[in-house]
């Protein structure tokens, strides 16, 4: 005995420490797959725990406000209650991308409260000075800042007709011209610049009620800064200005629009929350990716599982026989599983330690991934604090529970039987096959539910599917090779001795060659599902946009007033124009049975002549009917919702309020022009400030758009126009860990197939030695088992892509309308991914047995 097995004897309590110590040891090369499949589980958990917490304690940054003490802002928030089957009625909450406004007498309220220094009125909205678009806002409202606006030269702004501006836009004593919107028209006034700010932002500061009048909302604020006394507590100052405001009976502006169980309360914030009045789309988006990010951990953790789960089994099952001996040698059951438990608590601990320190710098790479992509919205912060970094300990401990289950389950028969009959083969039982054919169709049953469903519905549905039929398959996978090899075997026996060696192999080892096709079965499926799911749809969604716009120029930039559609129109050589504006709306209903409010990006348009400049395909009645209190809905959204021309739909635009609206017309391309189809006067009253002006232009045969440049300098003229398309908020999210999710999948199946196939090759070594004995050469035996990949590859890759089909059928057809699609560059890549490490993992562990004249023993 060695000295540091003694050592181990003694400090481990005898044989079971022995033996932990001797199969850790011995067992070295089938411990690395697992300790790579632990590792990278772990670091990759571990990264969607610290991103999960970061999401959590998110907020949104606090710029325009930090000097003030707190701040009072309208509700940004819609809310449904709805019974859901045989429960008590629930309320769910959705975010507001649209401003809600304050009354402005609470400014005179939130003043005479104790403890209140001052309070002070914000107002922005956007302008237009020399061709480039900024912001307007009072000057009193650089109070509100963190530090005072420091002006560079010149005075603050006192008159009616006097402005500050940044740095560069002119000097103090400059007259400008000043372009502003009031949502239907655009009026130009010249200011006196009296000073020039050192404000980093594109910012024009105007007196004291000049915004009030510029911004065309009499009696309405964006917020209320306030300023406490020296000593007043943030807690004890919003509890004063709350008690003020209900006392008052005031409610923001959009309260008598609000449905009735949707009240608008005024909100007083203080501490980060007081960035929520500035970057309205921060908190909305914090609930999207925790989703995500949640929906993610699952897939990871369940692939995780399946991934663990077959490598230990594997390295498990290769020792079936060492496990047998010793049991027949008189190893108690105990004493087997204490000695494989601790022996995988060798390996498990320490991969999984490695894992949760490498989350941490994956998690910011992830972070700054984000950003960079846009995926995050503009003023969301992500804290990062320092115990936070020690969350990925908790998975880790996950990945170790993961791997010591699955030992003590893989050891459960030879601990079981009795030591007579330990060495003798078992086959897989009938209960597994049932078993195996109930998962199969239970995802079948899957997929047909989720062509029954309408957007994330189906994508879960279609996802649930996948996952349960690749169990189904990995479960049948001794029963799916025979089949296999019925299929392969025929052509394989042709290709000469070193094809009927492999046809032979794979026939009479059905049970490796179903371990082997396993973690293929799953790449194939899982990887098609994530990808072509939402290929199908942007690629339907191209092409529907593609078809819809039928404009022969576009029209946009700082430079266009709102009131430009109806003077292009006039312009010479221009057949038709159509204003387009993208906003949101949210609508309330029931989705299995629970409440639901699903927030949608919508189009608002000008509908004279619409089908010339943007045509959405109409099914049934007219786009010419759009006005206010009108709708067009999408075919798909109007069967959801069982309307038709002349019926009504109940939803909520981006500013909380309700409407009830008749719909006018149904038509196909929901997927480029979003689900309604609003007038664009309706749309834009509802929103914060007025859009950015687009408008789409048909010209008459033989025209130029010279016109168009001539008659907006400043304008920017598109030829041939970006197809006009609606787009998620959380697209940009969506994509960038739909990648991540792909990669970790195939970063854990990949190492799945490699431990699997090399633990395999590795046991086959006995084997090939007595082949080359028998006669068979290097390079017949090499052509074995390149055959042997082959079928390996060919079946995985059937079997994973025949998985994948019936959701994505499903859900293609339910969410698109069309056949699945996947780009042929990705199923390239899925292809080769596959064929490459399986061939690898083949051929490379056994180079030992094909090397030299003769075979020789190896250990």
């Amino acid at each position: 005995m060695k000295r540091g097995d003694r050592r181990d004897v003694v400090r481990g309590g005898g044989v079971v420490a022995l033996l932990a110590a001797r199969g850790a040891r011995t067992h070295r090369r089938a411990w690395a797959a697992v300790f790579a499949a632990l590792a990278l589980g772990s670091l990759l958990l571990g990264t969607l725990g610290l991103a999960a917490g970061s999401a959590a304690l998110g907020h949104a940054r606090v710029e325009r406000y930090a000097g003030a003490d707190a701040v009072v802002a309208g509700t940004q928030s819609t809310r449904y209650t709805a019974k859901p089957w045989g429960s008590e009625a629930r309320t769910v909450r959705a975010g507001l991308t649209e401003r809600v406004r304050v009354p402005a007498r609470a400014l005179d309220v939130v003043r005479q409260v104790p403890g209140v220094r001052a309070a002070v009125a914000d107002v922005a909205f956007p302008v237009t000075v020399r061709g480039s678009a900024a912001t307007g806002r009072p000057w009193e409202a650089t109070r509100l800042a963190s530090a005072p606006t420091r002006l560079l030269e010149g005075q603050p702004p006192s008159g009616a007709r006097e402005i500050v501006v940044g740095e560069g836009v002119a000097r103090a004593g400059d007259r400008l011209s000043i372009a502003y919107g009031t949502g239907s028209a655009t009026d130009t006034h010249t200011y006196t610049v009296t000073g020039v700010s050192a404000d980093a932002r594109r910012t024009v500061h105007f007196s004291r009620d000049e915004p009030h009048r510029l911004a065309g909302r009499a009696g309405e604020l964006d917020a209320i800064g306030v300023l406490a006394d020296s000593g007043v507590p943030d807690d004890v100052l919003r509890t004063r200005v709350r008690h003020a405001l209900d006392a008052a009976h005031l409610r923001d502006v959009s309260a008598p629009h609000r449905a009735a169980d949707d009240p608008a309360r005024l909100r007083v914030l203080t501490g980060d929350a007081r960035g929520e009045a500035e970057f309205l789309a921060a908190a909305p988006a914090r609930m999207p990716l925790l989703q995500v990010l949640a929906s993610l951990a699952s897939v990871v953790v369940l692939v995780g599982v399946l991934v663990v789960t077959s490598t230990v089994a594997q390295a498990l099952r290769q020792r079936a026989r060492e496990l047998a001996l010793l049991r027949a040698v008189g190893a108690t059951p105990w004493q087997l599983r204490r000695a494989v438990g601790r022996e995988v608590g060798r390996i498990a601990v320490p991969a999984a330690v490695v894992g949760a320190v490498g989350a941490v710098p994956a998690y910011l790479a992830l972070r700054a991934l984000l950003v960079g992509r846009g995926a995050v919205p503009e003023g969301l912060e992500l804290p990062f604090p320092p115990w936070l970094a020690a969350a990925p300990l908790g998975t880790a401990g996950l990945m170790v529970l993961i791997a010591w289950l699955t030992a003590l389950g893989c050891c459960a028969r030879a601990s079981r039987t009795r030591p007579a009959e330990a060495l003798r083969e078992e086959e897989p039982g009938s209960a597994r096959q049932l078993t195996g054919c109930v998962l199969l169709g239970l995802g079948a049953a899957s997929a047909g539910a989720g062509a029954l469903q309408h957007g994330a519905a189906a994508a879960a549905a279609a996802s649930a599917s996948a996952l349960t039929m690749v169990i189904g398959c990995a479960l049948l996978g001794p029963w799916l090779a025979r089949g296999a090899m019925r299929v392969l075997g025929a052509p394989m026996r042709r290709l000469g001795v070193g094809g009927r060696l492999a046809a032979s192999a794979c026939t009479a080892n059905a049970a490796r060659l179903g371990a082997a096709i396993t973690p293929v079965v799953l790449v194939t499926a899982f990887v098609l599902v994530q990808l072509a799911g939402g290929a199908t749809l942007g690629h339907e969604a191209a092409a529907q946009a593609r078809a819809a716009t039928r404009a022969d120029v576009a029209v946009s930039g700082p430079g266009v007033p709102y009131d430009a559609v109806e003077r292009i129109r006039r312009l010479p050589g221009v057949a038709a124009a159509t204003a387009v504006a993208h906003g949101t709306v949210v609508v309330p209903g029931k989705e299995l049975g629970e409440p639901s409010l699903e927030r949608l990006p919508v189009l608002g348009v000008t509908p004279r002549s619409l089908a010339r400049t943007l045509d959405p395909a109409v099914r049934e009645g007219s786009t010419d009917g759009l006005r206010p209190g009108t709708v067009a809905v999408g075919t798909d959204r109007a069967r959801t919702l069982g309307v038709r021309p002349g019926d009504h739909v109940q939803l909520r635009f981006g500013d909380g309020a309700e409407a009830r609206l008749r719909v006018v017309a149904t038509y196909e391309r929901a997927l480029a022009l979003g689900d309604f189809l609003f007038s664009y006067e309706e749309l834009t009253r509802h929103m914060s400030a007025p859009p950015p002006v687009r408008v789409l232009a048909a010209l008459a045969p033989g025209a130029s758009p010279r016109s168009l440049s001539t008659a907006f300098p400043g304008a920017r003229v598109e030829r041939d126009p970006v197809p006009e398309r609606v787009r998620a908020e959380d697209q940009a999210l969506g994509d960038v860990l739909t990648a991540v999710a792909v990669t970790a999948i195939g970063g854990f199946t990949v190492i799945a197939v490699l431990s699997t196939l090399t633990l395999i090759s590795v046991g086959r070594g006995p084997e090939l030695r007595q082949l080359r004995l028998a006669g068979a050469d290097r390079r017949r035996l090499r052509r074995m088992l390149l055959l042997e990949s082959a079928a390996t590859a060919t079946a995985g890759l059937s079997l994973g892509t025949a998985t994948a089909a019936l959701p994505l059928l499903a859900f293609a057809l339910s969410a698109a309308g069309r056949l699945p699609w996947l780009p042929p560059g990705q199923g390239a890549l899925i292809v080769a991914v596959v064929v490459l490490t399986t061939a690898s993992a083949t051929l490379l562990p056994a180079r030992g047995a094909l090397r030299g004249r003769y075979p020789v023993a190896t250990r």
